[in-house]
């Protein structure tokens, strides 16, 4: 395992993809923390008010903080995805699989890897998010970290990333077509799963439903609104709740494509 495991940091690592997609985290996390700090700062919003503006200083950082993981979570998806897209796509799936003939063992590899991944690009993006809103809430004479829970919203933005990813990984097992497959994930997860999600709601029964999409869950692991591209709801799940319900698709996600590459004939 801890061979198999070393494998896949390699192969990651040995390419450009990580750091252009580490440069993108970063931008994306400053980016969005700097413009939804002035926005919601600014006196035309303060003044208007309404559903998802915040309302105390805890929301305010809280939303800031996590602005770009919406952003950030599509780029772990993706990166999902390549991960085992790119082995079907260079006909390199089978070398993988004859230097280590246990295909199980190779995907728990491929899942610790993304986990790890959904770390580090989280911590780059809080990094990066958290320096610039705070700086900018200070100015404005807001206090970024006044509330203690601000700091388990930023943990489990790391586990959010990691569980994102897990997604992907069975999207690009499912679809072993990685064009193909990237164009679905973040197709569905992009425009899909938000127009869903604002039809969802209409009805009564469709609101509860809308709670326990991707994204949703994604809100209320975060205890935000507005981090996803659902748009918020009216009743959210609990953080706890949120993240259990992240964790089962992923799960279940890891666990088709498991069962798939097991039984496959890859070559």
């Amino acid at each position: 395992m801890s061979r198999a495991i070393s494998s896949e940091f390699r192969k990651f690592f040995t390419t450009r993809l990580w750091w252009g997609m580490l440069i993108a985290v970063i931008v994306a996390g400053a980016g969005f923390a700097a413009l939804f700090a002035l926005l919601f700062t600014s006196d035309a919003v303060v003044g208007e008010g309404g559903v998802g503006i915040p309302t105390n200083d805890a929301d305010l950082a809280r939303t800031t903080f996590t602005s770009g993981i919406g952003v950030g979570y599509l780029l772990t998806l993706a990166i999902g995805v390549m991960t085992v897209g790119s082995e079907y796509r260079h006909k390199t799936i089978t070398a993988t699989f004859l230097a280590q003939p246990k295909r199980s063992v190779v995907l728990v590899a491929k899942s610790i890897l993304l986990l790890a991944l959904g770390a580090m690009y989280g911590i780059a993006s809080l990094a990066a998010s958290v320096g610039t809103g705070a700086i900018i809430l200070s100015s404005r004479g807001h206090e970024p970290f006044g509330d203690t829970a601000i700091w388990r919203t930023l943990a489990l933005s790391l586990l959010v990333l990691g569980l994102w990813a897990l997604i992907g990984l069975g999207v690009g097992i499912l679809i072993p077509n990685q064009v193909a497959a990237l164009l679905i994930a973040v197709g569905v997860a992009w425009i899909v799963e938000p127009i869903i999600g604002a039809v969802l709601p209409l009805t009564e029964i469709g609101s509860t439903i809308a709670r326990y999409l991707p994204s949703q869950a994604t809100n209320a692991t975060l205890d935000v609104q507005n981090v996803g591209f659902g748009g918020p709801v009216s009743d959210q799940l609990s953080w706890w709740a949120g993240a259990i319900v992240l964790a089962a698709y992923a799960a279940i996600m890891a666990l088709i494509g498991t069962l798939r590459t097991v039984r496959s004939d890859i070559s």
